[in-house]
């Protein structure tokens, strides 16, 4: 990381300083490889001259600049935060103070220099503070490093020195009468004085690897602030149908992509409804989605990965907190150090509740909308993190999230008249997870999580349920080794283990050759339970093989095993970059095979429903593509794919028994380009462009017709800004445009030529009094009509002395477009109407930090 060689005060602008104003200003400089500051942008404005003075300050700033793994330097990217302060006034003297010190006492004095450790560069504008028989003094050193206090008097001073981006230095100095010292004090730069971003540094493992940062989070139109949320404005990402809380990535389906928290997985991204995140925005320091070909340390997979980066808690000995509420819920965080330990061990603690079901649901219940409840969720997250020594940390983090939702069917759905009464669902995890980083050296990092946690679905209707626990043991462990210049090893351990403890109730399964039997909700009814343990360990083993500054080579190998799946699967990988500039603006060309395997879903290997003797899913990831810079903040890239399906288990008849039975009889291919055309954040604006062009394909048994998926998307188009209009005003807005979902119709569309209207596609079960649906075509045979909705934003920020107090107004779909969702069809599948999304939808929020 880059190290600070000197320091320059601002100038605090008068009128500031008499308003009695102060306020933190937050830069982002650029820095060259030789250690100059090269550009500056203010990235968290404060007005009244504070931003300009800031800028001024910090171009004469010098560096030690970023070194990469092998020594050589690097241009960087940090965060560097500026506090002006007002002086406190000094405490009127006391009686007699007007009277000349004696001879003695003038000659009682402390003089001394400050400087940075390493350099001996002195720090200018560092404050010295000093304490002990004759009152409380300060003093600024001055340019040259100096700074000195006289008539001071004999006895013990404690002198505390302190600087952004240095430790604080504490030391005590005892003067004897009529002694005058001299002292010289140097100053360590501290890793937590820089909030410290680098883009570019080290060359990502993967082809693609796109980051949201902060700002981006929490200012996206339509997302309320969720950083998570975010994700679906990202090309490749599949729009979700209304209320999905799922992520589809590059035509995969929802299960084909894993989220980590912290190198943890969990099972779930959102809560119900996909309206809020399981993570606050506030509390997470970083996203990596790799949407294809990431690489060996990630596995188990087909799709894409979601790796989130809870950030530490602030190390400034401080406490800091911020509450937010809007017309969905309410969260708090808090952090700071721990009380007792002299900030040794630091904690962030955060939580929040949904309350829909206290207000809304009320309102429909008295409506008579059926409804006893709406959605209930709420998270927790408690991290307590320690550095055992200044190159390593240790973190325990506790968190978990929770959702539920009750309803009542007066009416039984059409088609199927056995479900009726008590309807409820409920899902919920929870972790312990222990993380332990440690940079051991220049040629050595180690660092490996652990976890336990417990997954909970739950779900009832009428007579029927599943209920599912599954108790899980995961661990991952990386070490990575600089073995010569220019190649770094990694190598590493991921295991994830679980005890799964299943019951079920419901229809059973159709047997192969039969008719249907009416309705799926008036089967027969069985019962059957499953425990035991699914253990799923696997290695890997990669090379970063980068011959010059300018390319890069990734090869590696993972290897997976399973104890209720068949087979190993070894899975070679490799991915690389090369620029083809060396020099600003950057043209880079990327590039990437590899194959990954899935295991089967657990209900595809426990019967009845599922088989044993299968072998994982399998796909292999095709991409190639490029990135162009055009300035310092507009870049664009581009980038196709093409994935190989093989070995997809699906369901056929059965040679015993007449039933079916599932086999690795399916296969597929998803193949598409990506576009991203994006301004980096500045000091007023960010926002990007994304197109995804796309086909998700299917053939379920040998010798079938190959089909769309239900979640196949051709054109995905997202357009979507933020601005700072000054004054603690902020706007932004965002436009979608994407092709409808994809659905299998019983009615056809009247528009359709050859269509007959008030034609009959069912037929009628005398048995139960019910019309069963007839398909008029194939399986997704029929696209909705187009996505399009529009989203704005509008926040105003109001900052005081010690806090700061936002509003803000996030509107989706604000034209109320009527966007398709479903099809609702009449008792007898005769005639169907369109049934639409979201209306028009304000949410109101109110948030205050300190």
């Amino acid at each position: 990381m880059p190290r600070p060689l000197n320091y320059q005060p601002p100038v605090y602008p008068p009128e500031a300083e008499k308003a009695g104003l102060e306020a933190t200003v937050t830069l982002q400089l650029d820095i060259d490889k030789t250690g100059k500051v090269k550009n500056v942008v203010v990235i968290e404005p404060a007005g009244h001259g504070f931003d300009e003075s800031a800028v001024e300050a910090a171009k004469k700033l010098e560096f030690e600049p970023a070194r990469k793994a092998d020594g050589t330097p690097a241009a960087a990217r940090i965060l560097y935060r500026y506090s002006f302060a007002l002086k406190k006034a000094e405490p009127p003297p006391d009686a007699g103070a007007g009277d000349k010190p004696s001879a003695a006492q003038t000659r009682e004095a402390l003089r001394g220099v400050v400087l940075a450790s390493g350099g001996d560069v002195p720090l200018a504008g560092a404050t010295v503070l000093l304490s002990g028989p004759s009152g409380q003094s300060e003093a600024t050193v001055d340019g040259d490093g100096n700074f000195r206090f006289d008539a001071l008097g004999p006895g013990k001073y404690r002198v505390i020195i302190t600087a952004p981006g240095y430790d604080a230095l504490d030391v005590t100095e005892e003067i004897a009468a009529g002694e005058a010292i001299e002292v010289k004090y140097r100053l360590v730069a501290a890793s937590d004085g820089l909030e410290v971003v680098v883009r570019g540094a080290r060359a990502p493992r993967e082809v693609t690897k796109r980051t949201i940062e902060q700002r981006e989070m929490l200012r996206i139109p339509g997302t309320n602030g969720d950083a998570l949320r975010a994700l679906q404005n990202l090309p490749g990402v599949a729009r979700p149908p209304a209320i999905a809380g799922i992520l589809l990535v590059r035509g995969s389906a929802p299960q084909d992509t894993q989220t980590f928290l912290d190198g943890t997985q969990i099972p779930l991204i959102y809560h119900f409804g996909g309206l809020s995140s399981v993570v606050p925005t506030e509390m997470i320091e970083r996203i990596d989605f790799f949407p294809g070909n990431f690489s060996a340390q990630y596995g188990r997979v087909m799709g894409g990965i979601v790796d989130v980066a809870v950030r530490a808690p602030k190390n400034d000995g401080k406490y800091h907190g911020m509450a937010q509420a809007d017309l969905v819920d309410a969260r708090f965080i808090a952090e700071g150090p721990v009380p007792g330990t002299k900030n040794k061990v630091r904690f962030i603690a955060g939580a929040r509740r949904s309350y829909l079901d206290a207000t809304l649901g009320l309102a429909l219940d008295a409506a008579g909308a059926g409804i006893t409840q709406l959605p209930v969720y709420w998270d927790y997250q408690l991290g307590l993190e320690a550095n055992p020594t200044p190159s390593s940390s240790v973190r325990l983090t506790f968190f978990g999230a929770d959702d539920s939702i009750a309803l009542v069917a007066d009416q039984p759905p059409p088609g199927e008249p056995a479900i009726s009464g008590n309807a409820g669902f409920h899902t919920g995890f929870h972790r312990i997870q222990l993380r332990y980083d440690n940079d051991i050296d220049d040629k050595n990092r180690f660092s490996a999580v652990a976890a336990v946690g417990i997954d909970q679905l739950d779900f009832a209707v009428g007579p029927f349920f599943f209920n599912l626990a599954n108790y899980s043991i995961s661990g991952r462990a990386e070490y990575t080794r600089r073995i010569g210049k220019g190649i770094t090893l990694n190598a590493g351990l991921d295991v994830f283990s679980n005890y799964a403890d299943a019951k079920y109730r419901g229809p059973a399964p159709p047997r192969a050759g039969e008719p249907s039997g009416g309705p799926f909700s008036t089967r027969p009814l069985i019962e059957s339970e499953f425990s035991g343990w699914i253990v799923n360990p696997a290695g890997y083993v990669e090379l970063e093989i980068a011959p010059t500054g300018r390319a890069k080579l990734v090869p590696g190998i993972r290897i997976d095993g399973y104890n209720r799946v068949d087979g190993v699967d070894i899975s070679p990988r490799v991915n690389g970059r090369i620029d083809l500039t060396s020099k600003f603006p950057r043209s880079t060309l990327k590039g990437g095979v590899g194959a990954y395997s899935q295991p089967p879903q657990p209900q595809e290997t426990i019967p009845p429903f599922g088989s044993s003797g299968l072998r994982s899913n399998r796909a292999i990831h095709y991409a190639i593509g490029a990135e162009q810079e055009f300035t310092r903040n507009i870049e664009l890239s581009a980038e196709g794919f093409y994935k190989q399906l093989d070995r997809l288990v699906s369901q056929q008849p059965s040679d015993v028994g007449g039933g079916t039975e599932r086999g690795n009889l399916g296969k597929g291919r998803i193949f598409g380009a990506e576009f991203l055309l994006k301004y980096k954040a500045d000091a007023n604006f960010f926002g990007w462009v994304a197109y995804t062009l796309s086909r998700s394909l299917r053939t379920p048994l040998p010798g079938a017709e190959e089909q769309p998926v239900s979640f196949d998307q051709t054109h995905i188009l997202t357009a979507l800004g933020s601005y700072r209009l000054g004054g603690g005003w902020e706007f932004g807005a965002r436009f979608r445009l994407v092709s409808g979902n994809l659905t299998t119709p019983n009615v056809c569309n009247f528009e359709q030529a050859g269509c007959i209207p008030n034609r009959a596609n069912a037929i009628y079960n005398a048995a139960v009094g019910t019309y069963v649906a007839i398909p008029y075509s194939g399986p997704f045979s029929e696209r909705f009509p187009m996505f399009h909705q529009l989203d704005i934003r509008v926040d105003r920020r109001f900052r005081f002395k010690s806090w700061q107090l936002s509003i803000y107004l996030d509107v989706q779909n604000v034209y109320n477009s009527q966007n398709v969702e479903g099809i609702d069809y009449n008792f007898n599948y005769t005639a169907r109407q369109y049934v639409t999304g979201v209306p028009i939808l304000p949410s109101f929020g109110i948030r205050g930090d300190f």
